[in-house]
């Protein structure tokens, strides 16, 4: 299998991004400039770093597993509630961080509450995005793994896939730590543009040959036709069933992962999480010049979020057609590794050098903007604030530091979530990684939001109170204690099996009204 234009087109990808990281080297000095990229990024770019950090490789690979899987369109009404809570983050966040002139937004709720509830969210964070970019960085080294068993032939044992995924998991991070820590934001927000680009141009490409693949054989065209006629491609879902009490009907759809009310109220609340309180993305959103051109590149961002998980998912429903007009017994079992399978196996030459692109571009994407946040907000909540940095080019050093030790710790979480998938092949790869945020991320939206919708409530003990109460609601409502019993051996807790198990999408809504709840019972000390 002649692969060498393949090549040429990965290595074309990696001295692109590498060019562009490299060539901020000598001007990033400040920490301004390092952190925020003296904040003379046009939105346009910031545009496209946003949706390059939110379209990582579970995008890529898990959202086409999706379709595969269900076979309808169900996962892409979650994107109403992602639109609502980016406008919500756009007219209600973004300004007061502007206002304030933050670096790490976790500063701000040192400006309302108190230097402790500034350490509690953003310790938050960095233990929240270390779990959630290792979960992110195992899917981009799906494509090597399978790549290692479709070229060599060799059918790799538990064992065995584990160190390719180790491998894989080890070259992506280290080439885009380098990057990251030589170019700062500005490296992360242009190579981002390279890299939403690749992806998006590789995603179309696919569909185009699954389109041609399945039409061309005999009787492909009739084929489509009668799969498009008798499929239930459906994108909304009520979740409810006519004539039901409405108790099952609340029970149902609070523990569905894809209905409408959790895209309306359950993804409105986890954007709002996502993209107001978390460094990783609103770091990005303060380098533009202003709050106004911040605010537009959010807003588009989210519109732009419906053609792209379209597009994936019409790549995962296409792929059930094909395989099932295309019987293929070395088929993944893992629906996270097919489209990966396709594409080293049926995509022509060059157009899978480039869709190999995407997947790196995806995962380098995301990762590079998360090492810069979680090395931004360690030096700036931790670091400067305890007096130990001395100059600005002294934390610049510190920040570049730390973003090679949480690269570290990245690949470490991605190993172990390699082995967690090894050992459980049918976990789909989506509800994992946005299930991790669910179990904190409530908690620090709750904070954030009385920190922004009242003047005279919380404060640091409070809120200590507020976010322990949020997110033990929601490990209760997830059977997360049981889980950990099961995993130590010890036996199960039979009362909290009463307890109904939440889906992914309410965790986060869960968790910010009870912390809310909880937060404003509590007066404002004078600071």
């Amino acid at each position: 299998m002649n692969a060498f234009l393949d090549l040429v087109i990965i290595a074309g990808y990696f001295t692109a991004v590498l060019y562009v990281g490299l060539k901020f080297a000598e001007k990033e000095s400040t920490l301004e400039s390092f952190a925020l990229g003296g904040r003379s990024i046009p939105w346009w770019a910031v545009l496209a770093s946003i949706i390059a950090a939110e379209t990582s490789a579970a995008t890529f690979l898990g959202t086409p597993g999706e379709g595969y899987e269900l076979v309808n369109y169900a996962y892409l009404q979650l994107v109403f509630g992602t639109i609502i809570g980016r406008i919500i983050v756009a007219f209600l966040f973004i300004k007061p961080f502007y206002d304030n002139n933050v670096y790490s937004i976790y500063e701000f709720l040192q400006i309302r509450f108190g230097s402790g509830t500034r350490m509690v969210a953003s310790g938050i964070f960095l233990l929240t995005r270390v779990l959630a970019s290792g979960a992110r960085l195992y899917v981009a080294a799906i494509v090597l793994a399978v790549a290692f068993s479709v070229f060599s032939g060799v059918q790799l044992d538990a064992t065995q896939q584990l160190i390719v995924y180790i491998a894989a998991i080890a070259i992506i991070t280290l080439i885009t730590a380098v990057y990251t820590s030589v170019g700062g934001i500005k490296a992360v927000v242009w190579t981002d543009c390279i890299q939403s680009s690749v992806m998006m141009i590789g995603a179309v490409a696919a569909i185009c040959v699954l389109l041609w693949s399945i039409t061309q054989r005999p009787g492909g065209i009739s084929d489509l036709q009668q799969f498009l006629q008798h499929a239930n491609l459906s994108m909304i879902s009520s979740g409810t069933v006519n004539g039901a009490p409405v108790t099952q009907n609340l029970m149902r759809v609070l523990t569905s992962d894809y209905t409408i009310w959790a895209a309306i109220f359950g993804m409105s609340f986890a954007t709002m999480a996502t993209h107001g309180t978390d460094q990783d993305m609103v770091q990005r959103m303060l380098t533009a010049p202003d709050y106004r051109k911040s605010r537009l590149s959010l807003v588009v961002s989210g519109v732009a979020d419906l053609p792209i998980g379209f597009v994936f998912l019409t790549i995962g429903i296409l792929l059930h057609l094909y395989y099932q007009l295309n019987h293929d017994p070395g088929l993944p079992v893992k629906t996270n590794e097919i489209f990966a399978y396709f594409i080293l196996k049926q995509m022509p030459v060059g157009l899978r050098g480039l869709l190999v692109a995407g997947i790196f571009a995806t995962s380098m994407g995301s990762l590079s903007a998360a090492l810069n946040a979680l090395s931004t907000s360690f030096t700036r909540d931790w670091y400067q604030s305890r007096g130990a940095a001395k100059s600005d080019a002294e934390s610049v050093q510190t920040l570049r530091r730390f973003t090679y030790v949480f690269a570290l710790l990245v690949i470490i979480v991605a190993s172990a979530t390699a082995y967690f998938v090894i050992e459980h092949p049918q976990s789909r790869i989506i509800p994992i990684v946005l299930g991790i945020f669910g179990y904190t991320y409530g908690s620090l939206l709750g904070v954030f939001l009385l920190a922004l919708l009242t003047r005279t409530r919380g404060n640091d003990v409070g809120n200590y109170i507020a976010m322990l109460t949020g997110f033990t609601a929601v490990a209760l409502c997830t059977g997360l204690p049981n889980q950990i019993l099961e995993l130590l051996g010890l036996p199960r807790i039979s009362a909290l099996g009463l307890i109904p198990i939440i889906a992914f999408p309410w965790r986060i809504t869960f968790g910010a009204i009870i912390t809310f709840a909880v937060g404003v019972i509590f007066k404002t000390k004078s600071l």
